[in-house]
């Protein structure tokens, strides 16, 4: 097959961050090339299935590269659909490779390629308080929204622990995902144009309850999707896949539980995994996928800053690698540790990934929110340990 030219554009207009996010919503496969007039070679950047995993600048390879060229902030991009011959060297998720990417060129850990120049951008608490990046999702497929509803700045769209059964997709502007505390509200993530307020339980299952609050930051824009035509679809899934879409539900919500329990304080990482053993280690190549029939298993992230405890699975769960999706956990980001009583069946992933395949565009989009959203709430949950072992004393 030819090389396709897929995707053309100047960097003026499109940051390399909202590159990455459209070639990963989309599971493309194929090599990004970056033109500067600064740069004597082009930055490439290899993907399979929407995942980033090798890159190169100069003489720079991997990860280091794939952070280098960040630094990129002007010149042209092309990405062409081929058969990459590069081996996989990159095992961080593709969102936290973004987040970690902007983080260090707003903090000048990477060098911005151009002309030597000594003008600082100006600072205001503006400028702070949008620092925290935006999750946009990929271009808004029309065919399920029946309806329109603006927000407006500080509205709740949704509040914790009130039950609801709509979901919107943001047409325009941006809103806050807040978890409420006894110690005051705590931002977790901050969402744009693309991203859902809901997931697909909000349709699925009876009684879902919300387990965040969604604030409107400035004006937004919200379409309604038709949750009977959603729920008509879903049902016409296998039950297997169905419990996967569940199974990825409940872990936001055990990572973004976990998360506030790190920015808290609370440590239960013994509870979780005393008299464990490891089934899966982290940065293994172990990639098959298990669905839990007993017993429980603890998702475990070893960082720089200590093991921090992800979600606690049980019974109907999926565990391990799905190979349409990328959360950001086991294997390569996380390990699983098995209760004494655990049991588990192997699960066909090729038939998963054809079920995929031939969903619509809004539920491909839905599902690739939810796991971009449990990838940077993981990241969160770092960044707040980070922050806590570096104010102790030493």
């Amino acid at each position: 097959m030819n090389d396709s030219v897929v995707l053309v554009g100047n960097l003026n207009f499109l940051c390399l961050g909202d590159i990455l996010q459209v070639l990963g919503s989309n599971g493309a496969s194929g090599v990004l090339r970056i033109k500067s007039r600064y740069s004597p070679e082009p930055g490439l950047m290899y993907f399979s299935k929407g995942d980033i995993i090798n890159a190169s600048d100069g003489s720079m390879t991997g990860l280091d590269a794939a952070y280098s060229l960040f630094g990129w902030t002007e010149g042209e991009f092309e990405f062409r659909e081929e058969k990459v011959k590069s081996k996989r060297v990159i095992n961080t998720n593709r969102m936290e490779i973004i987040l970690d990417g902007l983080r260090k060129l707003d903090e000048g850990e990477i060098k911005k390629l151009g002309p030597v120049s000594f003008e600082e951008k100006p600072s205001d608490s503006l400028d702070k308080a949008t620092a925290i990046p935006v999750i946009k999702g990929p271009l808004v497929d029309h065919e399920y929204v029946v309806d329109v509803e603006d927000y407006f700045d500080g509205q709740k769209i949704v509040r914790e622990k009130k039950y609801g059964s709509w979901i919107w997709v943001i047409l325009k502007g941006v809103a806050e995902v807040v978890k409420e505390t006894a110690e005051g509200p705590i931002s977790i993530l901050r969402i744009g144009e693309g991203s859902f307020i809901g997931g697909m339980s909000s349709f699925s299952f009876s009684s879902n309850v919300r387990s965040a609050t969604v604030v409107a930051m400035g004006d937004v824009q919200l379409g309604v999707l038709d949750t009977q035509r959603l729920s008509e679809r879903l049902s016409k899934l296998s039950p297997e896949f169905r419990g996967l879409i569940a199974s990825l539900d409940r872990r936001l919500k055990h990572v973004t539980d976990r998360a506030v329990e790190v920015y808290l304080k609370k440590n239960r990482l013994k509870e979780f995994t005393e008299n464990r053993k490891p089934i899966i280690e982290q940065g293994g190549s172990k990639e098959t996928l298990s669905i839990l029939t007993q017993g429980e298993v603890s998702i475990v992230r070893n960082t720089s800053n200590g093991h921090l405890l992800l979600a606690n699975l049980g019974k109907g769960d999926f565990v391990g690698h799905i190979p349409f999706l990328s959360i950001g956990h086991e294997p390569h980001s996380a390990s699983a540790f098995a209760s004494a009583d655990f049991e588990s069946e192997t699960v066909n992933s090729a038939s998963l990934q054809k079920e995929y395949d031939e969903l619509p565009p809004t539920f491909k989009n839905i599902l690739e929110n939810l796991t971009i959203c449990i990838s940077l709430t993981t990241r969160v949950a770092c960044d707040f340990r980070k922050k806590i072992v570096q104010k102790k004393p030493n």
